[in-house]
């Protein structure tokens, strides 16, 4: 069936993992005829998680898209994982919705996953909606998750649906705008009319309602004041007004095992989101890197790549049409790589099926097959328009990865670049200084999933290990020092002899200066000195480490007419370097960064004690707009491996941070004989 921009919406479900999202999209499947039977996360039968390691580990690890067709509509759900190591598809699937869901659980406190998400809806001024689930689950409290809520998020949190109760059990659910209540029969949902014990909750959730409905517009507050009671009409209205401008939270229940309160959240989705039509515009600019905003609506084809997947069942780049309507086999350009590309078979994706269909309309999301240089986050358009990208948090855990068995590198280089086309959220980097390849993400969790799915997509067993830090080592005193090489066999012999002082300076890299007199090292030689110095430079003498900000000056030396070489000049440098350096004082030194953690002011004091321990220099605070904290300081990079995971644990997962290498500065005594029992520890394994 074709839809109309108007007929479609586009939502996210987003909150803490384990809260029941999946099952709510295999809820909505079911309930619509999409799917003959109810998948359940336990049993690795769901549609949105059908991934190997989703079903290895019961949690969602990827943006799945399942679209609902219900009441002449088309719902595009996207159903987001909740585990925060995998926050770049949430990110992903936030850029494409028209609006959020926030999915949570009938029984705890509000979870540090709700409030990020909120955080996150609130900073793109999108359209929220709220969920709770297993409300029939013992112990399950709607009424004060409502509370908690409201303290969290203000009162524009409003219940259109509440449960119904037989004593303490929870048997259906009531609309509260509609005054109407509905069971499950058989499968299938049932109206009834609101029993007699629940009017006066009814009554007072309408009355709560009304008034928030009520501030939607001057004319309904009027009415309002005056006594008057609002039309269907308004209040449909005004719901769908307070949803769109943010100023109406409304919130739903319902229990996905038993498809309570299913139906009555469809209806909210079709009746409150806002068409895509109606929704934010996106950002970006033209072809003369001028901005420009594409409101969704027919026009040039416009679309936008917000997910790549790349596994056994091909290679789809998934899409939202921001213009269309984009057809198959059309030719469009590529706003990042400045070409024309083919479009391949356009496909409706549910999960891992694909469907393929002719066109995808103004406002729809679907997927393209086997378009091999695109990649997520380009723009693929009629005139040459590059949308703003995904703004994927930065990696901030990293770890060196390399194969189990020597000689697969490549394999493990190939592997990682493949998976980053589907995860951009985390970076490989090959670092030729410590020789490691350098995997970094959001979390321990992701890196984990990454070294399963090399090991079940591309056969090679990966293992970690913490990277190396790269130090560097310098001199602190000058010192002159002679380097001799005399070797004679038979025939021709070796003669090289030099005086070289060494000195601290303010270059990075070794200066080379020749204050020779008389022709005691002749000038052809000079260079095979340098070259000389320059080898030596790469390995220090305290731990190996390469030496910074030193000046050699070669002023002196002999030669033999007959035996010097190129070679034995080189050679004898290399001696007056070893023999120097060990004695002009030597210090190691540490790469230091600038460290901004972002954290509630009540984690301040448990951060703040953390980082003395880390030998952290705290610079600043500075609040945010949020109400928390931004903590600036510079501390050694040696103590920042685990950071990520530790920072977590503190806050419960409610911090932030960002690190970037500065300088380096000389190492503490403790810390410099730690780095250098490392270092040999590593040269005899």
């Amino acid at each position: 069936m074709s839809y109309s921009a108007q007929n479609i919406r586009n939502i996210c479900l987003l909150g803490h993992s384990g809260v029941g999202k999946t099952m709510l999209v295999e809820s909505m499947l079911n309930l619509t005829g999409a799917t003959d039977r109810l998948g359940k996360t336990a049993d690795g039968n769901t549609v949105c998680d059908y991934d190997a390691e989703e079903i290895k580990r019961q949690i969602s690890i990827s943006t799945a898209l399942a679209p609902v067709e219900f009441k002449g509509c088309k719902i595009n759900v996207l159903d987001t994982p909740g585990n925060f190591d995998f926050n770049g598809d949430v990110l992903a699937a936030l850029q494409v919705a028209d609006a959020a869901v926030i999915v949570l659980p009938a029984k705890g406190d509000i979870s540090v996953g709700a409030e990020r998400v909120y955080k996150e809806i609130k900073a793109r001024n999108l359209p929220c909606l709220i969920y709770v689930s297993k409300t029939d689950e013992d112990n399950g409290d709607f009424n004060a998750v409502v509370e908690k809520l409201k303290e969290k998020f203000g009162t524009s949190v409003t219940p259109l649906v509440i449960p119904k109760f037989e004593g303490e059990k929870v048997v259906g659910v009531i609309d509260v705008a509609a005054k109407k209540a509905y069971s499950m029969n058989k499968g299938k949902t049932v109206a009834e009319d609101v029993p007699a014990d629940a009017a006066d909750q009814v009554e007072e959730s309408f009355a709560a309602l009304m008034e928030n409905v009520a501030e939607t517009s001057e004319e309904l507050m009027e009415k309002f004041f005056d006594g008057e009671e609002f039309t269907a009409e308004e209040i449909a209205s005004g719901l769908r007004a307070g949803v769109k401008d943010g100023a109406l939270i409304p919130v739903f229940c319902g229990s996905a095992f038993s498809g309570l309160g299913t139906e009555a959240f469809m209806n909210g989705v079709i009746n409150l989101v806002p068409d895509p039509t109606q929704g934010i515009p996106a950002a970006g600019v033209d072809a003369d890197g001028e901005a420009l905003e594409v409101a969704v609506a027919d026009g040039d084809p416009v679309a936008f790549v917000f997910k790549t997947v790349s596994d056994q069942y091909g290679k789809y780049s998934y899409i939202k049409v921001l213009a269309g309507p984009f057809a198959g086999d059309a030719t469009v350009f590529n706003g990042r790589t400045g070409d024309s590309e083919k479009l391949g078979r356009l496909y409706m994706m549910r999960g891992k099926k694909a469907t393929e269909v002719k066109s995808l309309v103004t406002g729809d999301i679907g997927a393209i097959a086997k378009m091999d240089k695109v990649k997520t986050n380009d723009t693929l358009s009629a005139k040459s328009v590059v949308m703003n990208p995904i703004p994927f948090v930065e990696p901030v855990y990293s770890k060196a990865i390399s194969p189990k068995t020597r000689g697969q590198e490549d394999k493990i280089g190939i592997g990682l670049n493949r998976l980053n086309e589907e995860d951009p959220s985390f970076s490989i980097t090959n670092n030729a200084e410590t020789h490691q390849m350098v995997v970094a993400g959001v979390g321990d969790i992701q890196i984990d999933v990454l070294v399963s799915k090399l090991k079940s997509r591309f056969s090679v067993e990966a293992v970690l290990d913490t990277p190396r830090v790269p130090y560097r080592e310098k001199i602190r005193k000058s010192i002159s020092k002679q380097g001799k090489f005399k070797k004679q066999t038979g025939g021709s012999g070796q003669y090289g002899d030099v005086w070289i002082r060494f000195e601290p300076c303010d270059e990075e890299e070794m200066v080379f200066a020749e204050e020779v007199f008389g022709g005691s090292v002749p000038r052809n030689y000079f260079p095979a000195v340098e070259k000389g110095l320059r080898e030596a430079c790469v390995h220090g003498v305290l731990a190996g480490y390469p030496v910074v900000n030193l000046k050699a000056v070669l002023y002196d030396g002999s030669y033999h007419p007959v035996d010097s070489s190129e070679i034995a000049f080189k050679t004898a440098a290399q001696l007056a370097y070893k023999a120097a350096l060990p004695e002009a004082s030597p210090v190691l030194m540490e790469p230091v960064g600038e460290l901004k953690v972002t954290v509630p002011d009540n984690y301040m004091g448990d951060v703040m004690g953390d980082l003395n321990k880390r030998r952290g220099r705290v610079m600043g605070m500075d609040p945010t707009k949020d109400g928390d904290q931004i903590i600036t300081a510079e501390v050694p990079m040696a103590e920042m491996t685990s950071y990520a995971i530790q920072l977590r644990a503190m806050t419960q997962s409610r911090g932030a941070f960002t690190f970037h290498f500065v300088r380096y500065e000389d190492c503490p005594p403790a810390a410099q004989q730690k780095a250098i029992d490392e270092a040999k520890a590593l040269q005899e394994g």
